[in-house]
C-alpha cells in the first residue's frame, strides 16, 4: 500500500460488527449494460455495497437501453444526459451536471461520493462535492493518458497526467489497481493513492462451463486447440501482435484455432485481414463464461491496462494465460508455475513464449489449473470490503485541503 503516514491503512478485521449503513453516491460514466472493464468492475462494487447493507445513489448518463433505470432494494438510480464517445458510439459521455448534483445532494446529503470516471460528469460530481464539503474517493481505472499514443495525439500525454493528477489530488483518496500503478502514478505526483485490487466471479467464470456444441460450432474436433483473445478491437490493444504471436504458434500447431471475443472501430479491417481468426463480437454473462471455458490458452498483449479484467476471467476459467509482465498478470501470475509473463514490451520474447505454450500442451494445461486455484481467492466481498474501509478512512480523515 502506498499513501502518506496520515492515511494509514484500516483493515477490514478492524470494521466494527455493527456498523451503520452508508449513503453513498456512486458517480460514473459507464455502467452496465455496457460492456467494460470499468462498467463491470462498478456493478460489481455497487452490488457488493447493497448487499452490506449500503444506500446507494447511482449517478450515471442515461444509456438507450434504459427506461427509468432499475429498481432494487437500497438503490436510487439518477439518470442524466450524455453523448455518444468519439469511435465508440455505444458508450455515452457525461455532460458538465454541476448545478443538479449540488441540488441533488443538497436535498438528499450522502455520506461520501465515489467517483468512479474522470470525465466532464465526474469533474462535476467533484466541483458539487467540493462546495456542499462532501469527502470524496474516486478510482483510477483506465489509461487515458497512454491511449493518447495509439491515436496519433502524443502530444496530449502531458495535458491529461496535468489534469488526471489535479483531478484525483483534489479526492480524499485516489483507489488504484495494483502496488505497480500506484508506484507509476506517484512519480507524477499523484497522492493519496489506495490500493484495492479487484476480484472475480468464479461461479460464473468456471472451466466447469466448457460447451462441445460452442466449439463444433468454431470448427473444432475435440483434439484442437482454441487461443482465445477478449477485449476491444482497437489500436490501444497492440492487437496486430496477437496475430504474429498466433501465426508463430500455427507453424507448430497448424490446426490451432483463433477466437476473438469483441467489438470496436477495427472489427471491419480485421474481418477483412484474417478470414482465419473467428470473430465472436461482443458476449455478455453466461455465454461469455461459455466463450472463456470453451478455449484452451488465452493471449492478452495489451501495453494499456490499469488492471485488465480479462486476466483473472481467463485464470478462473482455468486458461494458461501469456501477457505483458505489468497490470493484473504482473500481479497474479507466477511465471512458468500458473502462465506465462514476457517482459514488458518486448515483443519478440511475447511471441517465443507464445510458441512455448503451444509447443507443451501438458504445461498448459497444469498452468491453467494451477490459475483456477489463484483466482478461487479473489473474491470480490473480500474487494467490496476494502473500497467499505477506504470510505470509513475517507470519513473519518475529512477534512483535508484539497489539492495538497
Amino acid at each position: 500500500m502506498i499513501s502518506d503516514e496520515s492515511a494509514a491503512s484500516i483493515q477490514i478485521d478492524d470494521l466494527p460488527p455493527s456498523r451503520r449503513s452508508l449513503r453513498v453516491a456512486v458517480v460514473t460514466e459507464t455502467y452496465p449494460p455496457e460492456v467494460n472493464g470499468v462498467a463491470l468492475t462498478a456493478a460489481q462494487v455497487v452490488q457488493g455495497l447493497q448487499r452490506r447493507d449500503h444506500h446507494i445513489s447511482l449517478i450515471r448518463p442515461r444509456q438507450s437501453a434504459d427506461a427509468n433505470g432499475s429498481e432494487s432494494p437500497r438503490l436510487d438510480e439518477v439518470l442524466l444526459r450524455g453523448l455518444p464517445i468519439p469511435r465508440y458510439p455505444h458508450l455515452r459521455m457525461g455532460l458538465p451536471a454541476k448545478r443538479a448534483l449540488v441540488d441533488l445532494w443538497s436535498k438528499q446529503r450522502p455520506d461520501l461520493v465515489h467517483i468512479v470516471t474522470e470525465g466532464p460528469l465526474g469533474w462535476s460530481a467533484l466541483q458539487a462535492a467540493t462546495r456542499l464539503k462532501l469527502p470524496v474517493c474516486s478510482d483510477f481505472r483506465t489509461n487515458f493518458h497512454a491511449y493518447s499514443r495509439h491515436y496519433g495525439m502524443g502530444w496530449l500525454h502531458k495535458p491529461i497526467v496535468s489534469y488526471l493528477r489535479k483531478f484525483h489530488n483534489r479526492s480524499q483518496f485516489t483507489m488504484v489497481p495494483t502496488e505497480a500503478l500506484a508506484a507509476d502514478l506517484q512519480k507524477y505526483g499523484f497522492r493519496r493513492l489506495r490500493v484495492v485490487a479487484r476480484g472475480v466471479d468464479t461461479e460464473r467464470f468456471d472451466p466447469a462451463h466448457r460447451s462441445q456444441a460452442l466449439r463444433q460450432s468454431w470448427g473444432c474436433g475435440e483434439r484442437t486447440r482454441v487461443v482465445l483473445s477478449v477485449g476491444r478491437l482497437a489500436p490501444e490493444k497492440n492487437l496486430d501482435l496477437l496475430f504474429q504471436a498466433y501465426d508463430a504458434m500455427r507453424r507448430i500447431e497448424p490446426d490451432l484455432k483463433l477466437v476473438m471475443v469483441g467489438d470496436g472501430p477495427l472489427m471491419r479491417d480485421f474481418r477483412a485481414s484474417r478470414p482465419d481468426a473467428i470473430f465472436a463480437g461482443a458476449q455478455r454473462g453466461a455465454a461469455l463464461a461459455e466463450h472463456y471455458a470453451s478455449a484452451d490458452l488465452f493471449l492478452f498483449p495489451s501495453l494499456t491496462e490499469t488492471f485488465g479484467n480479462v486476466t483473472p476471467e481467463a485464470m478462473a476459467s482455468g486458461l494458461a494465460v501469456l501477457a505483458y509482465d505489468y497490470a493484473a498478470a504482473g500481479q497474479l501470475i507466477r511465471h512458468q508455475e500458473s502462465g506465462l509473463l514476457a517482459p514488458l514490451g518486448q515483443p519478440t520474447r511475447f511471441c517465443d513464449l507464445a510458441v512455448q505454450l503451444i509447443a507443451e500442451p501438458q504445461r498448459a494445461r497444469d498452468m491453467g489449473a494451477h490459475a483456477r486455484t489463484i483466482a478461487e481467492s479473489m473474491s470480490w466481498d473480500r474487494i467490496v470490503g476494502q473500497v467499505e474501509a477506504t470510505y470509513l478512512q475517507s470519513m473519518q480523515t475529512y477534512p483535508f485541503s484539497p489539492g495538497s
